[in-house]
C-alpha cells in the first residue's frame, strides 16, 4: 500500500484524558502527518485530542480536512481554520465522508465515539467495502485491554484468525504507519462460507 496512503483519518477523543502523554502524542501525530505530507482527515472539532492533532498538523504546514455534523457545528465545537471543512447532516454521513476521503485509519485514545468509528471502519474492511488499513496507536497502554479483548474474541471463535491483523497496533506513530503501509486486507472470497 505504501505510496497509496496520501490521507489518514484520525479518530480520537474530544477531551484530552487525564494523562498528559495523550496530548503530547496527539501533537506528535499531527506533526508526523505534516512532515510526511499526508492529509489529515478527522471529525472537524477544535476540542480535546481532535483539536490538538489538527492544530499541530496545521502549524507544521500540513493539510487538515474536517467532517462535522451540522448539529455539532451549531454548538460551536467545529474548527474554523482548517484546510477544508465539510458540514454534513448527521453522524452516518460524517463517518461515510471521512472513510471516502481517507486511505488509512488510526485511532488515538478516545471514548465511545472513537471506539464506534474504529469498529465500524474495521467491519467495512473485513467485508471489503474498502481495502484500507486500520491501526491503533497504543499510547501509554491505553488500548491494552482492547487488544486483549480482540485476542479473547479470536480465541472464542467470534473473530476469525484471518482477521487477527485487521486492526494493527503499535506504541509509536512511525512504526504504526509502516505497518499500515504494508498491510494486506484479506479478500472476502478467501474466508466467506457460502450457504
Amino acid at each position: 500500500m505504501g505510496s497509496a496512503i496520501q490521507s489518514v483519518c484520525i479518530y480520537c477523543g474530544s477531551s484530552t484524558g487525564n494523562n498528559e502523554t495523550y496530548a503530547q502524542t496527539a501533537q506528535a501525530v499531527g506533526e508526523f502527518l505534516a512532515q510526511k505530507n499526508l492529509t489529515m482527515v478527522y471529525g472537524g472539532g477544535d476540542v480535546g485530542l481532535m483539536g490538538i492533532t489538527a492544530n499541530a498538523c496545521l502549524a507544521a504546514g500540513g493539510k487538515v480536512v474536517g467532517v462535522i455534523p451540522e448539529k455539532l457545528q451549531k454548538l460551536e465545537v467545529g474548527h474554523n481554520k482548517l484546510t477544508e471543512l465539510f458540514v454534513v447532516n448527521d453522524m452516518h454521513s460524517r463517518k461515510a465522508k471521512m472513510a471516502e476521503l481517507s486511505d488509512a485509519f488510526i485511532a488515538l485514545p478516545g471514548g465511545f465515539g472513537t471506539l464506534e468509528e474504529l469498529f465500524e471502519v474495521t467491519t467495512w474492511s473485513q467485508l471489503n467495502y474498502h481495502l484500507k488499513p486500520v491501526g491503533l496507536l497504543n499510547v501509554a497502554g491505553y488500548y491494552e485491554p482492547l487488544i486483549k479483548f480482540i485476542e479473547h474474541a479470536i480465541s472464542q471463535g467470534f473473530i476469525r484468525n484471518v482477521h487477527a491483523d485487521l486492526i494493527l497496533d503499535d506504541t509509536g506513530i512511525d512504526a504504526l504507519f509502516e505497518k499500515l503501509s504494508s498491510a494486506r486486507i484479506p479478500k472476502i472470497e478467501e474466508w466467506i462460507q457460502p450457504a
